[in-house]
């Protein structure tokens, strides 16, 4: 490795650290927010009746990540920067000088945003809000700031203020609005986390200066300013010290006491729990919580992203999120001339007019009782209804639902306006739908199964199915492990991509990992192990029943499903599948899943 790509490696491998240390401390706070808000039922239910309804209730708010770094569009210099843009200037990515950026605001002139366009493609897209950024990490407001005239009336040759207009034409078609503000890092203000350490005159400053003179005098401007908000979404807390998160907390709640805010304030001082980028949950979650996510790669525009989300697949997250019992919260990045790119604007319209047609799936949905996303789609509630959201349209005609003992009123395919009612039987404590051969809907059919009793209920009596038409996929998270190490880990695919993994490791010599399932029918299946590690492995997979498969494939560094063989199930019900590594590296081997595919 020459001296240059061993530079690059070093400081990628700082950057990953840095991120993740600043990770794990949003993490640590949602671990509060978690246990605050699950633990305490009369809080929750006081924000959901509360300013925190239309964040319960609505479930789909847009983010906008639009920025100075929106105009540099992930490139510096002639070079490229892959990764999320609006860290382009930070130094572990194009270390670009204060001074330097500070200058491209003179070239930064977004002539065609247009306000009441992004309002009416949030609207029109289903969402009930939208929450966009008023500073981020590089210190450029957005707004018109009388304290710093780093900020885009001020420094730009714009000289609109687009957060006035953007107010307005939230307020004017109904929709919620709030704000994005990065408190603790600021690296261009001088004391800011991150910042030059001296101000223009050369004198040494710290965090103090820095909050006083600018970051909690523009919070107040954003608070009032606008109108009534809805959200102040604080990001990055890091280690800013608890005594500033109260003194910004109690200001906001008392300039604008309806404005939710969401734990990455930091110090348990939010209203609801934001989990990690780009992570639809796999388990239900208690409480108030959104997931963010972004419609590409990065959160703001880069010219090179055009990896945006389809629209059946930002329904599917969507319908994820609400199934886990959280709210989706979607971003979207504008280019330099504050447009958001027509495929983006053409997914969501589509995912849009799909939510017009089926609004009971996510306004004011509860979670699936499942607890998590079944083979073919999802599920969310509401009143006495279950909403199947069918991904994955059945080439058998069949629907399976495990352990549902609840009596069923009826069971109705939704099309819009129409319904058709469909059969079903029980077969044991499965219930089996019977499908027409075509899925109504060319991105995700709707079925209502409506109980005799509350949806929300609902208790279902059952281990993970093993369903005989689809593939089953075992993840990690529901298993007994034994002897070995269950945890989520976390990379980057590109700078600030984040992926996470909830897997298994660091195994003993009777390393174990036990999934209860239940099997509708007996029969053969292709068993596949999903890992990661070194070199080749050998695994061992048995049944409850005596049957065995072991066999030894090769591994790589990425996460890949591998054929193990055959294995059967010889009776319906209730079994077990243990897996345990039997050869290769027991510290670096990660499993993160099973799959099981029937043979038909």
């Amino acid at each position: 490795m020459n001296r240059k790509n061993k530079k690059r490696h070093i400081l990628l491998f700082i950057t990953a650290i840095f991120i993740m240390n600043t990770s794990y401390s949003q993490k640590k706070k949602s671990q509060e927010m978690d246990k605050m808000w699950g633990d305490d039922q009369v809080k929750v239910d006081a924000l959901k009746n509360g300013k925190g309804k239309l964040f319960d209730e609505g479930n789909f708010g847009m983010f906008i990540h639009w920025g100075l770094y929106s105009h540099l569009a992930g490139k510096w210099d002639n070079k490229t920067y892959y990764g999320i843009g609006e860290w382009i200037m930070h130094p572990r990515v194009a270390n670009i000088p204060p001074n330097e950026y500070m200058e491209v605001a003179k070239e930064f002139n977004p002539v065609n945003f247009d306000a009441k366009k992004i309002a009416k493609l949030a609207k029109d897209a289903g969402m009930k809000y939208i929450i966009i950024t008023s500073k981020h990490h590089d210190g450029f407001a957005m707004f018109k700031s009388k304290v710093n005239a780093f900020n885009i009336v001020d420094a730009t040759p714009f000289a609109r203020d687009p957060m006035k207009e953007l107010s307005a034409a939230c307020h004017e078609l109904g929709l919620g609005f709030g704000f994005y503000y990065s408190h603790n890092q600021d690296w261009t203000a001088p004391g800011g986390n991150g910042g030059p350490e001296t101000n223009k005159k050369g004198k040494k400053v710290n965090f103090k200066d820095y909050f006083y003179k600018k970051c909690k005098p523009q919070v107040k401007e954003i608070c009032t300013n606008y109108g009534q908000i809805d959200f102040v979404w604080f990001d990055t807390p890091g280690d800013m010290p608890k005594e500033y998160v109260l003194e910004l907390a109690d200001m906001v709640r008392d300039l604008q006491p309806k404005a939710m805010m969401c734990s990455r304030v930091g110090h348990g001082m939010g209203d609801y729990a934001s989990k990690g980028d780009m992570e639809v949950p796999t388990q239900n979650i208690p409480g108030l919580w959104e997931t963010c996510d972004t419609n590409n790669d990065s959160w703001s525009y880069a010219w090179y992203d055009n990896n945006f989300k389809s629209p059946k697949e930002i329904l599917s997250r969507l319908i994820e999120t609400i199934g886990r019992g959280g709210t989706y919260l979607f971003n979207v990045g504008p280019n330099p001339k504050g447009e958001i790119p027509k495929v983006g604007v053409n997914f969501l319209e589509e995912a849009g007019a799909w939510i017009k047609k089926y609004p009971q799936v996510v306004y004011a949905a509860g979670p699936s009782p499942w607890g998590y996303k079944l083979p073919w789609g999802d599920v969310t509630t509401k009143d006495n209804s279950l909403f199947l959201s069918v991904f994955d349209w059945p080439k058998d005609k069949k629907l399976y639902l495990p352990g549902l003992e609840n009596k069923i009123q009826s069971v109705v395919i939704l099309n819009g306006n129409k319904s058709n009612e469909i059969t079903y039987s029980k077969e044991k404590d499965w219930i089996v739908l019977d499908l027409p051969i075509a899925a109504p809907d060319n991105l995700i059919s709707v079925i209502e199964v409506k109980l005799k009793t509350e949806a929300a209920k609902v208790k279902i009596e059952s281990h993970i199915g093993i369903y005989p038409n689809t593939e089953n996929i075992l993840l990690s998270e529901f298993a007994e492990v034994k002897n070995a190490e269950e945890k989520t880990v976390k990379w980057m695919e590109k700078f600030g991509e984040w992926k996470h993994v909830n897997q298994i490791s660091n195994w003993e010599d009777n390393g174990s990992v036990t999934w209860e399932v239940n099997v509708q029918k007996p029969g053969y299946f292709y068993l596949e192990l999903c890992y990661s590690g070194s070199d080749r492995l050998v695994w061992k997979t048995e049944t409850d029943e005596g049957i065995m498969i072991q066999n030894q494939q090769a591994a790589t560094e990425k996460y890949v499903f591998y054929n193990m063989g055959i294995l059967e199930f010889k009776t319906a019900g209730t079994h077990t599948i243990t897996t345990s590594l039997v050869e290769g590296n027991k510290k670096t081997s990660s499993l993160k899943s099973l799959s099981l595919k029937p043979i038909n």
